[in-house]
């Protein structure tokens, strides 16, 4: 595989679901429809990626993103020194949730935001975020109708871990405060 497209794989999740909202609420569509990227049935490292993570809100540090295939899903494990911290991904639905150590449980996101001036993903408000140079460009480059003139989305999960509401800039004023 080429480096741009190992690079732009996580990107693909999270921007085809916010392309796919968009895409669908042009048209009118069920946002239930959103299971846009395809799951690979194999397992293994699609990429590593040298970067920059926060934790809790706290000052952006060195990290490495690890991104896996396993199944239906893809595991992104953010390594911040020695701590891991794992998002795992699900298609259809498309579902996020985070790995709770202290359990051994997955828990479903209450939200997730994707910031393209910073090139920033946050997981559950601030409570981990990562940079990465290269993944919301891709999106761009691969949706540009839908994420033309896009700055902010935002995706707020219901209990079940399934997407309840995905919103754009200024309609995401007030929402998950």
């Amino acid at each position: 595989m080429n480096r741009k497209i190992l690079a732009s794989w996580p990107c693909r999740r999270i921007g085809l679901l916010a392309a796919a909202a968009a895409a669908l609420a042009a048209n009118g569509l069920a946002a239930t429809a959103i299971a846009a990227a395809p799951a690979l049935a194999q397992s293994g490292t699609l990429y590593k990626l040298d970067t920059k993570c926060s934790v809790k809100g706290g000052a952006p540090q060195a990290c490495v993103i690890e991104a896996v295939n396993e199944g239906s899903a893809t595991l992104y494990r953010h390594i911040i020194g020695k701590t891991v911290e794992t998002i795992r991904v699900t298609d259809s639905p498309v579902r996020m949730s985070a790995w709770v150590e202290s359990t051994k449980t997955w828990k479903n996101l209450d939200n997730a935001a994707a910031l393209f001036s910073t090139n920033t993903i946050c997981f559950n408000g601030r409570d981990l975020c990562a940079v990465n140079p290269n993944y919301l460009n891709s999106v761009r480059e691969d949706r540009p109708d839908a994420t033309a003139g896009r700055d902010l989305i935002k995706v707020q999960f219901g209990a079940d871990g399934r997407i309840n509401l995905t919103c754009y800039d200024d309609g995401c004023k007030g929402i998950g405060q």
